[in-house]
């Protein structure tokens, strides 16, 4: 079914991973780039505690969630370990209290309302949110993003919020098997963000790259991947 990986046949979540990191290192070396400058994310959406514990004993501690009453369940659960929780899926503003209580990162920001919510609820017991603006780079009107043309206002908004700390660029792009396609909309990306970065926004992460598109990624400049099927297997039935 995926192109880019294969499953071990005697399923474990340490040996996933580790080829996850050898593709990421793979990638890396042959963008000219250091490994280090990539951060996997596991996105455990739909999996239990006990599969992110399984992770965290392979050595991985940061984990993307999408679904926010699961996540904060499962971020209860696991208080014993010191983990980074990043809330990769689209947000409703009824939901954003308990995104701003709970995670490090939000990589899914895409309109003011939402970016307002979670400045003023974000705990000032907590270091401010970490953000990356969401971009619809494909166009495709089924998915979650701003427009390209919208991405600075909204960066200048979130630079101004007190609980806020914007970080980059986040993007989902339409799916495809060819490569060069994968590249060109990473490239938008990169492209939209060097132009920021030229108007003085101080913007270090390119969050984008998934299971079967994260060399792409890497090669055009992705500093977080977030990869879930590639390290969990085929994606679960979503507990309520």
């Amino acid at each position: 079914m995926h192109d880019f990986f294969t499953m071990p046949s005697a399923y474990s979540i340490a040996d996933a991973l580790n080829q996850v990191r050898n593709r990421i290192a793979a990638a890396c070396e042959a963008s000219g780039r250091d490994p280090r400058t990539v951060k996997l994310i596991a996105v455990s959406k739909t999996f239990p505690a006990a599969a992110i514990r399984e992770a965290w004993q392979a050595g991985q501690t940061a984990f993307g969630e999408s679904y926010v009453q699961e996540a904060v369940a499962k971020i209860a659960e696991l208080a014993d370990l010191a983990l980074e929780w990043h809330f990769i899926g689209p947000l409703q503003s009824n939901k954003t209290r308990l995104v701003a209580e709970n995670f490090a990162w939000v990589h899914s920001v895409d309109r003011e309302k939402i970016a307002r919510r979670l400045s003023e609820q974000r705990p000032s017991s907590l270091p401010p949110l970490s953000v990356c603006i969401e971009v619809n780079v494909s166009g495709e009107a089924s998915k979650s993003g701003c427009r390209p043309e919208e991405a600075e206002a909204l960066c200048r908004l979130v630079e101004s919020l007190p609980r806020l700390k914007l970080r980059g660029l986040m993007t989902i792009p339409a799916p495809t098997p060819e490569r060069a396609e994968q590249r060109a909309q990473f490239a938008a990306l990169r492209r939209l963000r060097d132009r920021l970065q030229a108007q003085g926004f101080e913007l270090d992460t390119l969050s984008m790259g998934m299971s079967d598109d994260l060399e792409a990624a890497i090669l055009e400049g992705a500093t977080i991947v977030r990869v879930g099927t590639a390290i969990f297997g085929l994606r679960q039935n979503r507990r309520s």
